[in-house]
């Protein structure tokens, strides 16, 4: 009789399971805006509208938890972060190399921390400052706006962390009220007609070599964050930051193999800092919290 994995190790694989779903779902956007000319926010519409129909199941059994909430203001306010940040990923991924994007993406623990202790007033020691600024350092060599090759379009990946950075800082504030199933279903509802409002000025209508790939982001997408959820519910984010990590692997790899994007060494020593000093501040959490990674269920 065949045992089932121990909780741990399926937390972790679905960690990565995630990772390289959105690795996926980058190289179609980016395939899709870069040599197809598609339009970002079409794109983006059309990406979170399918995933949206995959959760529609979900949604309408759990419908009775919109009721619930009274931060209706709070929920709009969350959303409308998300969606800046999922429009300015998806137009930055249309001028930027893969490598540069996903590396730059990483910068959004940092936003979050700042966030905490600037909006949330939450006590925020030196250590936590201290990876914050070692966070940022690696974000401005993997910019290199001191280079000659430095464009602003750079910027977007950045802009794009510090939106679903500011998303979670709303989020940490109305799950202290409200449950998970009523946050997530304003999300996926919102999410949609806002991005259909951006959507309106660049039309509706994809080339006819993109639709393919726009469906495979779209179920991509459903399927990636069905398995990051699941994941952190198994086990805890200090866990499995670094299965998390693998992301990056993946995104570098699929960048190199379809459009010949190869980082130059500036990504390399960027994001070595970036990484040390995400694991240097989530190992001085788990300091506080002795066992925070589940034991096998």
């Amino acid at each position: 009789m065949t045992q089932s994995l121990p909780t741990p190790l399926r937390a972790a694989g679905l960690m990565v399971i995630a990772g390289a779903c959105f690795a996926l779902v980058n190289t179609t956007l980016q395939a899709m805006t870069m040599r197809h000319g598609a339009a970002a926010p079409t794109v983006t519409f059309w990406q979170y509208l399918i995933a949206l129909l995959f959760y529609i199941p979900w949604i309408w059994r759990n419908r009775s938890a919109v009721l619930t909430t009274r931060q209706v203001m709070a929920h709009v306010i969350r959303v409308g972060l998300a969606v800046a940040g999922v429009q300015l990923w998806t137009l930055g991924l249309s001028y930027v190399p893969i490598w540069q994007a996903i590396a730059l993406i990483l910068l959004s623990p940092f936003f979050v921390t700042l966030g905490a202790g600037l909006v949330l007033r939450e006590q925020v020691s030196a250590h936590r400052w201290g990876a914050v600024i070692l966070g940022i350092l690696g974000g401005l060599i993997i910019l290199a706006p001191w280079s000659d090759r430095f464009q602003l379009t750079a910027l977007l990946p950045v802009a794009a962390a510090a939106f679903w950075a500011a998303s979670s800082v709303v989020t940490k504030r109305l799950t202290d009220r409200d449950s998970t199933e009523t946050v997530t279903i304003y999300l996926l509802l919102l999410l949609s007609p806002a991005n259909a409002a951006l959507a309106f000025g660049a039309g509706f209508a994809l080339p006819l070599s993109t639709l393919w790939l726009v469906i495979a982001a779209g179920l991509l997408t459903a399927l990636a964050q069905h398995a990051l959820v699941r994941a952190y519910t198994l086990a805890d984010a200090a866990f499995l930051q670094p299965f998390d990590h693998l992301k990056l692997v993946f995104n570098v790899g699929l960048g190199v193999v379809v459009f010949g994007f190869v980082p130059d060494g500036n990504m390399w020593l960027g994001t070595a800092l970036i990484l040390f000093a995400s694991a240097w501040l989530l190992n001085r959490e788990a300091r506080k919290r002795p066992h925070s990674v589940p034991q096998s269920a």
